[in-house]
């Protein structure tokens, strides 16, 4: 991305995510992506070893690399419904940007447990099931805060 495009991101960051919690929300679940597919791309430098092991892994990292979208949209919409400008959480009609703030949290929290999960396996004291597992927790939790953000 150029120098140039990269301001236009970022413009249209702030403008669709503002610069608070939802903001933060989404970065973070950015950079466990990308920690994650870094994670990945160890395995594969592995060579034979972990050959299987990183064929079971791509789809795992390719239904995550799928939610990126959903968790910039889940991140508007909260926008739009409660600005955050700073570090307070808006609360919403009956705390449910609260809740879903907390959900995208756990969503990166586990996010990052999964690409936590694959360097154990690009390290060969791990095995895909922890990968699947955590990945599996983080599609729930983007699950439930799209069902809050629908209520």
């Amino acid at each position: 991305m150029g120098l140039f495009s990269a301001a236009r991101q970022g413009k249209r960051d702030d403008t669709e995510l503002g610069k608070g919690v939802w903001r933060r929300a989404h970065d973070r679940f950015q950079r466990g992506l990308d920690r994650f597919h870094q994670m990945l791309e160890g395995v594969a430098e592995q060579g034979r070893a972990r050959e299987a092991a990183y064929e079971q892994i791509v789809p795992v990292a390719n239904a995550l690399a799928e939610l990126l979208p959903q968790v910039r949209a889940l991140c508007v919409t909260a926008q739009q419904r409660g600005p955050s400008l700073g570090m307070d959480i808006p609360a919403g009609d009956g705390g449910s940007l609260s809740d879903a703030h907390r959900e995208l949290s756990r969503a990166g929290n586990a996010l990052a447990a999964a690409a936590e999960a694959v360097a154990m396996v690009r390290l060969g004291v791990g095995d895909v099931a922890a990968v699947e597992r955590r990945a599996a927790i983080v599609h729930d939790h983007i699950a439930r805060a799209a069902e809050l953000l629908d209520r």
